[in-house]
């Protein structure tokens, strides 16, 4: 199999001389490419300079996460691509056990390794942990984390099982699959075209899988963490963008109940003195009405919709019932 690894960058020289050492001395069986999101740091002249075997694809603008890797990945000869954030460290045969799932089973279109944290590493990192999934109401949570409780890596989730989305963070999909499926959508800008793409690929009958054996450790929030405003709001929006394109069964309702769901998130934000999170909130929920008209014809263009959760609200099992631990659901 021909692989490729894309890391995305933007202005990251110093996380580039963090983590790239990892990522050429551990991938033999990959080739390694930078799409640059036309940075004016030197990250670039960095990488000619030391590392002359990665080679350098220059987009023309910082278009986000996804249009980067759409813009980047017309200009790559593979059959699969990994799709790595600047801020992860690699471990040694971590690309083995990937390569071997993409060989032996061909409806396997997307593959997470687990995903562990870089400053606390015996711990799930928060991006992704050990693969993903969403309740009825287009929530995400992981195996190894739920909300903001993170497990500790006992080896609970070191085999090979279906998930329903995998990390952007470190994303392994099949060439043929993201070109089918028209790639990531560049409306999401960042943050959770991942999961529409999963959903997409479901939807079109392909699997996406967690391989344990394979691991990797993220830094986290390196571009945008947690505290911003701007990434509650593109999570809130953008997480309506993926139920309103992709899921199964009437629409109303599910939005009527988000709308709850998400103010009640807002009067938390509020309680918490966050206030820029309450109106990050707010301006998500208009981002999302403007984008309807959309939204439904994207929809329409779905055929088939397969049942997308396995637990109606996670939030109502994570905050009511106190199940904060993925194998206690």
């Amino acid at each position: 199999m021909k692989l490729a690894i894309v890391i995305l960058n933007w202005n990251g020289k110093k996380l580039l001389e963090q983590f790239l050492p990892s990522v050429t001395e551990y991938s033999q069986e990959a080739s390694i490419y930078v799409a640059d999101n036309a940075s004016t740091d030197d990250s670039v002249s960095y990488v000619k300079e030391h590392y002359p075997s990665v080679e350098i694809i220059q987009n023309k603008e910082n278009g986000g996460y996804a249009k980067g890797y759409n813009d980047a990945l017309k200009h790559i000869d593979a059959d699969a691509f990994c799709l790595l954030n600047s801020d992860i460290e690699v471990t040694k045969n971590w690309l083995l056990p990937v390569i071997e799932i993409f060989e032996k089973e061909t409806n396997t279109a997307i593959i997470q390794p687990k995903l562990l944290d870089y400053k606390k590493k015996d711990y799930f990192e928060y991006a992704g942990a050990a693969g993903g999934y969403i309740d009825k109401y287009g929530y995400p949570y992981c195996r190894g984390r739920i909300f903001n409780t993170i497990e500790k890596d006992t080896q609970q989730y070191d085999d090979t099982a279906e998930i329903f989305w995998a990390s952007g963070a470190c994303f392994f999909i099949r060439k043929d699959i993201f070109e089918q499926l028209d790639g990531l959508d560049e409306h999401f800008f960042a943050h959770m075209e991942e999961i529409d793409l999963c959903w997409r690929a479901k939807n079109a009958g392909y699997t996406v899988k967690y391989v344990g054996q394979s691991e990797v450790y993220h830094v986290g929030g390196a571009t945008l963490n947690n505290t911003n405003p701007k990434k509650t709001y593109l999570n809130f929006r953008n997480s309506l963008f993926t139920l309103t394109k992709n899921a199964k069964g009437l629409l109303l309702p599910l939005i009527l109940i988000r709308l709850v769901l998400d103010g009640i998130a807002g009067l938390k934000f509020l309680v918490e003195l966050k206030p820029k999170h309450t109106i990050a909130i707010i301006k998500a929920h208009f981002g999302f009405y403007k984008s309807f008209i959309r939204l439904l014809k994207q929809r329409k263009s779905t055929k088939n919709k397969i049942k997308y959760y396995k637990r109606t609200s996670i939030v109502f099992d994570y905050f009511v019932n106190k199940k904060n631990i993925y194998n206690s659901l």
